[in-house]
Order: structure tokens, then C-alpha cells, then sequence
């Protein structure tokens, strides 16, 4: 338990003041009932999505809450895991003023939305063995930082970090600490989703667009204590995830049996794929990975991305990255495209 986490200090002042929106659908709640709807100036003619959507997603949440095993009040859920992010710095980051910690190589929109907020981005690169620099990260702090992003399984390493480390940080940071579980359905650790309870400034995000294969829907979800998601929904836009996306999710999240199917055949094909990636002579190090993708050192990656996507195949290039200086990152495809892709490697010998 973080003992020194205090949630009312950490909020930006204008945010803790801001009396939040309220849509039609937030002062009538019940309307799945059959009632007359003159409320909130839409087109009447039923065609489907001439409603406005929940704007509390409650049936959905329901959903993931009996799968996660928590309350509906310590979901929120956002127009991809970007906006998820984006709120988070939007609530605990003065402009300006507040900095926050990344631990590069990992996803690159926490820069992207620090920039886009004035926010400084303090970088804690990973050790060489892509784990976090503990004492690095702690130097790092100081009054003015409100959020610490770690992704885990990182992407583009696609190792999962120490939960020993994690929870030392959970322990010893007065800031939020967010976890980034975009790759978690793919893991043998478990989700601090689980953990919740023991750390008030703990948040989680996930995503449906990995193993739920729902990236075109642009879902993301966001855990954490419900002081923590009330302050996040005074700014969260009223009608922020659609009518089409929240059916479509709902669908996919009562086939688990399905979901669960083909997150064991891709991590099947994982591990396959490592064992075709070992055996070529100009990759000398395959990387451990407990997500989807697999990372790799080669002799010269810009010269090895061309001649793969010469040949029908992208993959991404992450040299540009620290501490990935001639790394190819490979997704793990299907049974189909991971053979072609074992045939062009091998004819590249």
C-alpha cells in the first residue's frame, strides 16, 4: 500500500472545480425502455443508430466487469486506449509545469501525448536487458511528476517487466503509475487489473484491439480505483464510444471460448515463428517476448526490411528506437503468412 498517495492533490485544480457536461442520456438513464424520446434533438426515424449511445457503456461494462471479476464503477472506457491516455494526462498534467516518466524503447504515443499536452517527458532508458532502471526511474522524480508509464509486455521488446520492480514503484511513487496491458491476453503474468484494490494510485489499460482482434472498432479500457475513474469522466466527451462499437465489442466479449482459441493458436505460432527466426544465419538474437510479436537483432535492418517488403511481406523497422540500433519487429501472423514468411527469410540465406 502507497501510503504517501494523495489522489485530491495530485488533480489539476481546474479539473477538481469543473462541473462536468450532462447529456440527455445522463438525466434519463432507462432508455431501453419503451418510452417516447423527445429529449435529445435527434432525428426520429429508427434506423438503427439514430440514438444517441450510452454514454456510460453500462451494458459493456457489465460484461467486463463479470470477466475481470470487479465493479463497473472502476471501468472507463475511451475511443481507443489513446483517448484513455490522453484523459489521464489531461486530469493529472498542469501544462507547463508537471513531468512525467517513460522508460524507452516502449510505445511512443506517451511522448506524443506529453508533447501534445506541454508536458515534460522525463526518459528512464530500460537496461540493456530491457528491464527498468529502478534507481534510475527514482532519480528521475521529483514534485512535479504526476505519471509514470510502463508497458508490460513492452512494446517493441515484447518482454513483461518484474513485478517486484513494479511494485516497489507502486510502493515508493506519489504520482499515478500506469500500467499498459495492450499485450497482456498474450502473457503468462498476470494482470495487475487483479491488484487493484492494493494500490490507489494503480491504473491499468487495455485494449480489444490485440487479442480481441477488434482494432478497426478502437476500443480502449481503462481500471482503476473509482475515485480515480469519477474524476476521469468529468472530461471524458459525453458520446465517446458509438452505438456500433460498443454492440460489436459486447459480441466479441461473450465468444470467449473463440477469443481464448485464437489467443492460444497465435501464441502457438509464436513460438513457432521464434524457432524459424533462430535459424537464420543474419538474425543473431531473438529477443523473449510474451506478446505478439516477436523482436530481433540483425546485421543490417534497413538493408533486411527492404528486401522483405520487396517480397510481398511488412514488417516494422525499429532501429529508430534506443537501444534497438538494427532490430526488426515481426507481428505474429497466421499459420499461412508465417510460412511464407519462414520461405522468404530462408531465400534470403
Amino acid at each position: 500500500m502507497n501510503t504517501k498517495f494523495n489522489l485530491n492533490i495530485l488533480v489539476r485544480k481546474n479539473v477538481s472545480a469543473l462541473k462536468p457536461y450532462s447529456s440527455a442520456r445522463d438525466e434519463f438513464k432507462d432508455f431501453d425502455t419503451d418510452m417516447v424520446f423527445l429529449d435529445a434533438n435527434e432525428n426520429p426515424f429508427d434506423n438503427g443508430v439514430n440514438r444517441y449511445p450510452d454514454p456510460q457503456q453500462r451494458s459493456l461494462k457489465s460484461i467486463l466487469a463479470s470477466n475481470k471479476n470487479i465493479l463497473e464503477e472502476n471501468i472507463l472506457l475511451g475511443n481507443g486506449s489513446d483517448e484513455v491516455l490522453d484523459l489521464i494526462y489531461r486530469v493529472f498534467c498542469r501544462p507547463g509545469i508537471d513531468n512525467i516518466i517513460t522508460l524507452p524503447p516502449t510505445y511512443g504515443m506517451y511522448k506524443v501525448l506529453a508533447d501534445t499536452n506541454d508536458v515534460e517527458n522525463r526518459e528512464v532508458l530500460l537496461t540493456q536487458s530491457y528491464e527498468p532502471d529502478l534507481e534510475g526511474i527514482l532519480k528521475a522524480i521529483n514534485d512535479n511528476t504526476k505519471l509514470l508509464f510502463i508497458c508490460s509486455p513492452n512494446n517493441p521488446t515484447g518482454n513483461s517487466f518484474s513485478s517486484k520492480t513494479i511494485e516497489t514503484l507502486l510502493v515508493n511513487f506519489k504520482g499515478i503509475v500506469v500500467i499498459d496491458e495492450a499485450y497482456i491476453d498474450f502473457s503468462s503474468d498476470k494482470s495487475w487489473v487483479e491488484r487493484l484494490s492494493e494500490f490507489p494510485n494503480l491504473i491499468v489499460t487495455q485494449t480489444l484491439s490485440k487479442a480481441y482482434g477488434l482494432a478497426g472498432i478502437r476500443l480502449g479500457i481503462c481500471y482503476a480505483s473509482k475515485e480515480i475513474i469519477d474524476v476521469l469522466n468529468k472530461i471524458k466527451p459525453p458520446y465517446n464510444v458509438n452505438e456500433l462499437t460498443q454492440n460489436r465489442a459486447k459480441k466479441r466479449l461473450l465468444a470467449k471460448e473463440r477469443v481464448d482459441q485464437e489467443v492460444a493458436k497465435i501464441i502457438e505460432e509464436r513460438e513457432k515463428l521464434i524457432a524459424t527466426l533462430t535459424d537464420i544465419p543474419f538474425i543473431s538474437e531473438v529477443y523473449p517476448t510474451e506478446a505478439n510479436f516477436v523482436l530481433v537483432k540483425v546485421d543490417h535492418a534497413n538493408k533486411r526490411y527492404e528486401e522483405i517488403l520487396e517480397k510481398g511481406i511488412v514488417i516494422r523497422n525499429r532501429s529508430t528506437q534506443p537501444l534497438c540500433e538494427n532490430t526488426l519487429r515481426f507481428t505474429v501472423g497466421n499459420p499461412e503468412e508465417n510460412i511464407k514468411l519462414k520461405n522468404v527469410l530462408n531465400e534470403l540465406i
